[in-house]
């Protein structure tokens, strides 16, 4: 038997993380090697936004709730992994895994030395994104204040410091704490 009719026999005929029955296909957990227990049964949506993290929603994946109980190891990893990129660590906190199974979701994970930019509401953070300050902040140098609400375009990461961004502001390129910025 193929391993796109395993999983579909496995999962019901729907994606065995939001249980839709549209765009259905195989969807292989790295590292794998190719087996039915080393993959999952998705929807186009959910597979689209694995791989284009980018463009996840969060609401989409509100499903995670009660795919991170399945009995199935590849859906606990995928759950794992998907609520760890949400930022829903209350979700991760809650899941039960066998060591085997957490090792295997742990090595797919980013990397944690690998600095992570967010916004005051904790939403990451992008080189080009626009943000918006959330405080009038005195601007060290100069003679104007950075106003509450002014827009800030096309940002730029300050590497090695996860706490700032930089942005032009009034013309003037300046480096803004990401705790009083908000994305917009």
């Amino acid at each position: 038997m193929s391993l796109e009719k395993e999983l579909a026999k496995r999962s019901g005929g729907v994606c065995e993380l939001c249980g839709s029955s549209e765009g259905l296909s195989a969807l292989e957990v790295t590292p794998s090697d190719g087996s039915v227990d080393q993959a999952i049964y998705a929807c186009s949506t959910c597979t689209s936004q694995i791989q284009n993290p980018d463009s996840m929603d969060e609401t989409h994946f509100n499903c995670l709730n009660d795919s991170m109980w399945n009995e199935t190891p590849a859906v606990q990893v995928v759950s794992y992994r998907l609520l760890n990129a949400l930022g829903r660590q209350d979700l991760v906190d809650m899941m039960y895994m066998e060591e085997d199974v957490k090792a295997w979701a742990d090595a797919g994970l980013p990397d944690e030395n690998v600095l992570v930019y967010k916004d005051s509401n904790g939403v990451k953070l992008q080189a080009g994104d626009t943000v918006v300050i959330t405080k009038d902040l005195d601007v060290k140098g100069t003679t104007f204040v950075a106003k509450r609400g002014t827009a800030v375009r096309n940002i730029a990461l300050v590497s090695g410091n996860a706490d700032l961004i930089e942005g032009r502001v009034n013309g003037v390129k300046i480096q803004i704490l990401t705790k009083f910025l908000k994305k917009s």
